[in-house]
This record gives structure tokens, C-alpha cells and sequence, in this order.
């Protein structure tokens, strides 16, 4: 399953990795695996948009460079390197890595927040992948934020505009930027939107389990 071809802007094969590098993404074997390496990692709160050799030099991430992380790692592993954004509301955007098995979605992802990281691969479609993060998308007052996705971006895309972005030593803002300009699926109707409540405050609590804070 592995994809050993050139990368198209990479000083090296293997998309620009070192042979270390290389052999330390492919030893990651699964999506599964991809995010037990994400769960390991301490949770960073610096505004910067790594790319995965920085990560896997600087061994921290937050949820940006997580997923890039994983859609890099994914590539790898011989699939596309897709990334998804999700949108909400008084609240911070949430991108994961998306992928599919035997015809079922699932997905890769770091968060500061317990209930916002990975998804096994069972749902049929996309929106049922986003929806499976709607309950716990929240914010600190207890408000459920999530509003839209976006469709998946495959950052192979990128390789031509921007050569070498899986090693680069400067920061990727044009993939979130990209994934903001792009249209977004709304999840809500106004009616649903107003019979919203908050959560209790046991879902708070386990929400936050582990948050890293300043």
C-alpha cells in the first residue's frame, strides 16, 4: 500500500521525506495508526501552520498541522491526503483528515477538545461523518457551534503551486486559507438553528478532559 513515487516538488523521493522520515510515516501502517501518533503528541497552542517535517521534528501539533499531518501520512500510506474544514460559530473552525474504507468514511484528526478527534471508518456518507462531531463541538459556554463542511480538499492538488509543502520550513497558510475560501454545506435550517440549547455541564467536563490551556 505504499506510495514511493517522486513527489513532484521534493529535493528527494518519497515526496521530499528522508529516507528516516519516509520510514517513520510508513511505520504509522494505518489510519488507526496515523492517529495513535496524533493522541501521542503534546497539543500546542502557538499560532503557526507546520508543516509534517516540522511536526515530526518538533514532535507537537495542534489541530491544523494535525490533520496536514495526517493527510501527509495518509499519502504515504498510499491514500489521497484529503482534509475537510468544519465550520461553527462562535467557536473556532475544526479541519480533519478524511479517508475512505470499503465505501465508508472515517477520519484523522487533533484537538484540543476530547470529543473532536478521530472517527472509525462506518459512515456511508460525509455528512454523516460531520455529524457524528455535532454534539461535541462546543464551545466554553456550553453552545453547540457546528454549522458547515466543506467538501474534501486533496492537497496533492497543491503539489505544482506549491513544491515541497509536506517538507517546507515555512508555514503553510494557504491551505487553511484555501479551505476557508471554498463554498461550505450548511448542516442547520434557521428552525433548527433556533431550538439549539446548551449542554449540560457533566458534557462540559468531559469535553475539556485533558484541554490544554495558557
Amino acid at each position: 500500500m505504499t506510495n514511493t513515487r517522486p513527489g513532484r516538488g521534493g529535493s528527494t523521493d518519497r515526496f521530499g521525506f528522508t529516507v528516516r522520515e519516509f520510514r517513520s510515516l510508513r511505520a504509522l501502517r494505518s489510519p488507526a495508526g496515523i492517529q495513535r501518533a496524533l493522541d501521542a503528541l503534546p497539543y500546542h497552542l502557538a499560532t503557526t501552520a507546520w508543516s509534517p517535517r516540522r511536526v515530526l521534528a518538533e514532535r507537537t501539533a495542534h489541530c491544523l498541522e494535525g490533520a496536514i499531518f495526517a493527510a501527509a501520512a495518509l499519502r504515504v500510506l498510499g491514500l489521497p491526503p484529503l482534509l475537510l474544514d468544519l465550520e461553527a460559530v462562535q467557536d473556532t473552525d475544526h479541519v480533519i483528515a478524511v479517508y475512505r474504507t470499503d465505501g465508508h468514511w472515517g477520519a484523522i484528526a487533533k484537538s484540543n477538545f476530547s470529543g473532536l478527534r478521530c472517527r472509525a471508518p462506518v459512515y456511508r456518507s460525509l455528512r454523516e461523518l460531520v455529524m457524528s462531531y455535532f454534539d461535541d463541538y462546543i464551545n466554553l459556554r456550553g453552545e453547540r457551534t457546528l454549522r458547515a463542511y466543506s467538501r474534501p480538499v486533496n492537497l496533492a492538488r497543491f503539489d505544482r503551486a506549491h513544491p515541497g509543502w509536506m517538507t517546507s520550513d515555512t508555514d503553510l497558510w494557504w491551505i487553511p486559507e484555501h479551505l476557508l475560501d471554498i463554498p461550505h454545506t450548511p448542516i442547520l435550517t434557521p428552525t433548527l438553528e433556533r431550538n439549539l440549547f446548551r449542554v449540560d455541564r457533566r458534557s462540559l467536563q468531559a469535553a475539556v478532559v485533558g484541554r490544554r490551556v495558557d
